[in-house]
C-alpha cells in the first residue's frame, strides 16, 4: 500500500514537471498556437517586424504545403505543420492579437485573463458596431417612410369609396372628365375599361389634392423618419426649451391672454391626446371645444363629467350592454356554477 501511494506521487510529480516548461512560458492548450510558441513556429523573435514575419511565413508555407509532399502520411504531417504555421501568422500579423499573445507570454499566471482576451476577440463581431447602428437606423427609416406612404395611399383609396367625397371630387373634376373621357373620338377613343381606370385616377388625384389627411394616415414627410429626427434632435430640443420658456414668461409671469393656438394646446393637454390624434378631429368639434372654453381646467372637468354621465346613460339604454351586464351578473367571474 505505501508502495502504491509512492508510485502515484511519483507519477503526479512527473506530470507537473512535464507541464512546468509550458506553464512557465504561459502556453495553454487551445489558445493561440497551443503548447508551441508562435514566434518559434515561424522562426522569428518578438522584436521581428511585421514585414519580416510575413516573409518568414511565405517561405515556410512554400516548404510545408501539403501539395508538395507525396504519400498519405507525409501529406498528413505537412498539413498539420501548415495549419500551425498559418495559425501563428494569423496571430502575429494582427497588432492587437499579437499584443494579447505577448501579454500571455509575460503573465503566465493570469489564466482567466488569457482566456478572456482570446475568446473576446474570436466571439466579437467582425463588423464595426457603428456600421451596424447606421445600417439598422437606415433600414428602419426606409421601412418607416414606405409604411407611411402605404397608410396614406390606403386612406386616399378609402375616401374615394365614400359617396360624399367621391361626389365632391366628381364635381370638381367634371370639366376634366368630360374632356378626357367623353370628347375622345376615333383612334383616341378609350374603351370602357380604360375610361373606368382613368376616372378612378382622376378621382384619386383630386381627393389627394383637396383632402387634408391628418393623424396616423397623414402624408409622410422625410423629416418624420427616425434618421432625420436624430440629426435634428439638438434643434428640436432647443425649440422645445425656448417654447416652454416663452410660455412660462408670457402666460405665467406676464399673465397675457391666450390666443387660439394656445387655447387648443391647453385643450389637447387636458384631453391627453397626441398632436396627430388631435389634428384628426373635425374642425366643427374643435370650434365646439373653444365655444365651451375647455382650455379652462374647471370647465373641462365639468364637461368631462357630463360626457361620462351621458355615456353611462347610452350604455344603460343599449340592449347589447344590458344583455352583457345580465350575463356578467349571472355567469361572471364572481359566480361558481356547475352548469354545462
Amino acid at each position: 500500500m505505501p508502495h502504491t501511494q509512492a508510485s502515484k506521487s511519483w507519477v503526479a510529480t512527473c506530470l507537473v514537471l512535464a507541464a512546468l516548461p509550458t506553464l512557465c512560458l504561459g502556453l495553454l492548450e487551445g489558445l493561440y498556437c497551443g503548447k508551441e510558441n508562435c514566434y518559434d513556429v515561424l522562426g522569428v523573435t518578438r522584436e521581428t517586424s511585421k514585414a519580416e514575419i510575413g516573409k518568414a511565413y511565405r517561405l515556410l508555407a512554400r516548404k510545408t504545403h501539403p501539395d508538395l509532399h507525396r504519400g498519405e502520411e507525409a501529406k498528413a504531417v505537412a498539413e498539420e505543420q501548415f495549419k500551425l504555421i498559418a495559425t501563428a501568422y494569423e496571430i502575429l500579423r494582427d497588432e492587437e492579437s499579437r499584443n494579447d499573445y505577448d501579454y500571455m507570454l509575460d503573465n503566465p499566471d493570469a489564466y482567466y485573463a488569457h482566456y478572456y482576451r482570446y475568446y473576446r476577440r474570436r466571439v466579437a463581431p467582425k463588423v464595426d458596431v457603428r456600421v451596424v447602428i447606421v445600417a439598422t437606423l437606415t433600414i428602419i427609416s426606409i421601412i418607416q417612410y414606405y409604411s407611411g406612404w402605404q397608410r396614406y395611399d390606403a386612406a386616399i383609396k378609402y375616401f374615394a369609396t365614400v359617396p360624399k367625397y367621391r361626389n365632391r371630387a366628381l364635381d370638381i373634376a367634371r370639366d376634366e372628365i368630360n374632356e378626357r373621357l367623353h370628347k375622345s373620338k376615333g383612334k383616341n377613343r378609350m374603351s370602357k375599361t380604360e375610361q373606368k381606370e382613368e376616372l378612378e385616377r382622376i378621382i384619386l388625384r383630386v381627393i389627394e389634392e383637396k383632402m387634408d389627411v391628418q393623424g396616423g394616415y397623414a402624408k409622410p414627410r422625410v423629416t418624420d423618419v427616425i434618421w432625420v429626427q436624430l440629426l435634428i434632435c439638438p434643434y428640436t430640443l432647443f425649440n422645445f426649451l425656448v417654447w416652454h420658456a416663452q410660455w412660462f414668461w408670457r402666460y405665467t409671469i406676464l399673465k397675457q391672454p391666450y390666443g387660439r393656438e394656445q387655447k387648443l394646446y391647453l385643450i389637447r393637454r387636458h384631453m391627453g391626446m397626441g398632436q396627430h390624434q388631435f389634428n384628426a378631429l373635425e374642425p366643427q368639434q374643435l370650434e365646439d371645444y373653444l365655444r365651451l372654453q375647455l382650455w379652462e381646467r374647471d370647465n373641462y372637468v365639468a364637461w368631462k363629467a357630463d360626457q361620462d354621465e351621458e355615456m353611462k346613460k347610452k350604455l344603460a339604454e343599449n340592449p347589447r350592454y344590458k344583455a352583457y351586464r345580465r350575463y356578467m351578473k349571472n355567469h361572471g367571474p364572481g359566480r361558481i356554477t356547475f352548469e354545462d
